[in-house]
C-alpha cells in the first residue's frame, strides 16, 4: 500500500466505528477483496482502493439522519480527495463507484471499479461472515431475531445472482 492509501486509510479508519456490521473492519474486508477481484478483473487500483476505503465511511451518519451513506459518503470522499490533489480524471470515477455499490440505490454501475466495488461489498454480506454482521447489525438496531432471519431470507440469499464480475460470480 503506498503512502496516500495509508493516509486514505487512516483518515476513513477515524470516521468510522473499528467494528459493528458496517465498522472499519468491514471497510477493510472490502479494500482486500477489491484488490484480489480488481486484481483478476483488471481494474483501476488507483480508482478502486479510494472507493472501497471510502464506501461506507457515511453509514455513522445515516444510522443518525436517514441520509443515504452512499450519496454523503461520495461528498465525503471527494471533499477529501480534492483536498489532496488526488488527479480529477480518477475522482469522479471513484464517486460514481461509491455511489453505485449499494444496489438498493438504483444506481447502476457503469464502471468495472464500480462493479467490482459491488461485488466485494455484496460478498462480504454472504455466508459466516454475512450472517454475523446481519445478527450483529439486528442487535445494534434493538431488532428482533425474525428480523434478522427476515433480512437472510430477502437479500442474502438473493446477492449471488446479483454479482457483476466473473472473479465474484
Amino acid at each position: 500500500m503506498d503512502e496516500e492509501a495509508a493516509l486514505m486509510l487512516e483518515h476513513v479508519r477515524a470516521a468510522l466505528p473499528g467494528s459493528g456490521a458496517h465498522g472499519f473492519d468491514h471497510t477493510l474486508r472490502v479494500m482486500r477483496l477489491c484488490e484480489e477481484i480488481g486484481a483478476r478483473e483488471g481494474a483501476d487500483m488507483a480508482v478502486l482502493i479510494p472507493a472501497a476505503l471510502f464506501h461506507d465511511i457515511a453509514r455513522p451518519l445515516e444510522e443518525e439522519t436517514g441520509v443515504p451513506h452512499e450519496e454523503e459518503g461520495a461528498r465525503m470522499a471527494e471533499t477529501y480527495l480534492r483536498s489532496i490533489r488526488y488527479p480529477e480524471d480518477q475522482i469522479a470515477d471513484i464517486i460514481h463507484a461509491i455511489r453505485a455499490h449499494r444496489y438498493s440505490s438504483g444506481i447502476a454501475p457503469e464502471t468495472l471499479e464500480a462493479r467490482v466495488l459491488s461485488d466485494a461489498d455484496k460478498l462480504d454480506a454472504m455466508g459466516a461472515i454475512g450472517i454475523a454482521r446481519t445478527f450483529l447489525q439486528s442487535g445494534e438496531r434493538g431488532d428482533g431475531i425474525l428480523d434478522a432471519t427476515d433480512h437472510i431470507r430477502a437479500k442474502l440469499l438473493s446477492l449471488r445472482g446479483r454479482m457483476y464480475t466473473k472473479t465474484a460470480r
